[in-house]
């Protein structure tokens, strides 16, 4: 499913039917053939990212009126066998292999608690932000004294009974903002 997902006119027009449409309208806004469209729609809907939600008749054809399934889709690095290690078996916390691997659980372990859920909400915290370093050495101190101080908080608020909550803390070197 994530191949058919990841070719990059799929991908848009998965983007362009977060809103209804039908091939020849998509064909028209993207400058290419209905029977190229037709032919990519099949693909995606054969794995059930878009489907049917209109049937129109029009000039004795019949227009299908396809929609995404989803709003939007995440694909789990386990789909990517080489970036999908073990968090429990490679604990290396300076890896990026191993931050990989923790972001995959946190994406499976996630999406299976908002499935499960419904329409209640999940209760979940999140910090996202940026920081510059003056220097390699700076960095280290830094993941050193933010590691002991989660480790503080958790031995102060760890208790034997009550609902587990997994904690992941990740620090990468950011990306340059990708052109459109």
């Amino acid at each position: 499913m994530a191949a058919v997902a990841l070719d990059p006119i799929r991908a848009r027009l998965l983007e362009a039917l977060r809103t209804p449409g039908s091939a020849s309208s998509l064909a028209a806004e993207r400058g290419m053939t209905r029977q190229n469209v037709n032919h990519h729609l099949r693909a995606l809907e054969a794995r059930g990212l878009i489907e049917l939600v209109e049937e129109r008749r029009k000039r004795g054809m019949t227009e299908r009126i396809m929609q995404a399934t989803a709003g939007a889709f995440v694909i789990s690095p386990e789909a990517w066998a080489m970036v999908a290690p073990d968090p429990d078996r490679e604990p290396d916390e300076l890896s990026a292999q191993w931050l990989l691997a923790l972001a995959a659980r946190l994406l499976r372990e996630v999406g299976r608690l908002i499935t499960t859920a419904g329409s209640r909400r999940v209760a979940t915290f999140a910090i996202d932000g940026e920081i510059t370093f003056a220097s390699a050495a700076d960095r280290a101190v830094f993941t050193r004294e933010l590691g002991e101080s989660v480790r503080a908080l958790v031995a102060e608020y760890h208790a034997e009974e009550g609902r587990p909550h997994r904690l992941v803390v990740g620090l990468h070197p950011a990306m340059p903002p990708e052109k459109p």
